[in-house]
């Protein structure tokens, strides 16, 4: 941690973190491990105190950071990042980020993958533990992605960091949380992944025949236009399909109604 990051842990009565971040940091009797799950209400009731909150190394990626100063006023807190598990990955693997997709999956299904898994892609996500990398080799080989090479990152910017790769069609490690993987998809067969506009093919989509097909899905989608954050509502009389491309195509939301 850089000198500004001691200085704060020094000054502070009562330090929060998860165990391997206290440990590391070498708190002692002042850390406070966060409930399980994660709630800020023990550290918000010690408002007025000098408190130090061990989260992430970019606390404002999928971190506690947003939460934290969201719930604080602006003069009630002050951020000291470090470099974060996007940043150690990279630092690894020679990746440019600008040009690299990143997730994360701690907290998602695996499927949030599929719209970014193709030929050539780059990836780094998350991983909520331990066996969520043999988990991860499983639904990719379901998804005909075999081929695709993962990177396990364990633990970066610790003394027990550990960097393995292996094909996800062989996969057979064993993995300690924290964890996150990096995908490449350099042998990923050509034409492998979703298309990136509506009209997407009618064999892609679970349904029992009744479905919009392909061609007036692309038209419908054209006519819709949907933007960032905008609201489809789906009446549910038919498959969904068009919902489904709405929210592939970026408008964020859809609101489905029974049948």
């Amino acid at each position: 941690m850089p000198d500004a990051s001691l200085r704060a842990l020094a000054r502070a009565q009562i330090v929060f973190g998860g165990p391997r971040h206290l440990a590391l940091a070498g708190i002692g009797a002042r850390g406070r491990a966060w409930p399980v799950p994660f709630d800020m209400g023990p550290l918000l009731a010690l408002r007025g105190t000098p408190v130090a909150a061990l989260v992430s190394g970019d606390p404002f990626w999928c971190g506690a950071g947003g939460s934290l100063a969201a719930a604080l006023a602006p003069g009630e807190w002050r951020a000291l990042p470090a470099p974060g598990v996007l940043s150690l990955a990279a630092a690894q693997l020679g990746w440019r980020l600008e040009d690299t997709v990143t997730l994360g999956l701690h907290a998602a299904p695996l499927s949030r993958l599929r719209p970014h898994l193709a030929r050539g892609c780059r990836i780094i996500a998350t991983l909520r533990d331990g066996d969520a990398p043999a988990a991860l080799a499983q639904w990719l080989v379901e998804q005909g992605a075999g081929a695709a090479l993962l990177t396990v990152l364990e633990r970066l910017g610790g003394p027990a960091a550990r960097v393995r790769t292996t094909r996800a069609d062989g996969f057979a490690l064993d993995c300690t949380a924290p964890v996150a993987v990096a995908i490449d998809g350099a042998d990923l067969p050509w034409g492998f992944g979703l298309a990136t506009v509506p009209g997407r093919a009618d064999a892609l989509f679970t349904d029992d025949g009744q479905i919009t097909k392909s061609p007036v899905r692309a038209l419908t989608l054209a006519a819709l236009a949907p933007r960032t954050g905008e609201l489809l509502w789906d009446i549910g009389g038919g498959s969904g399909a068009i919902a489904v491309e709405w929210a592939l195509a970026g408008g964020g939301r859809d609101h489905r109604t029974p049948r």
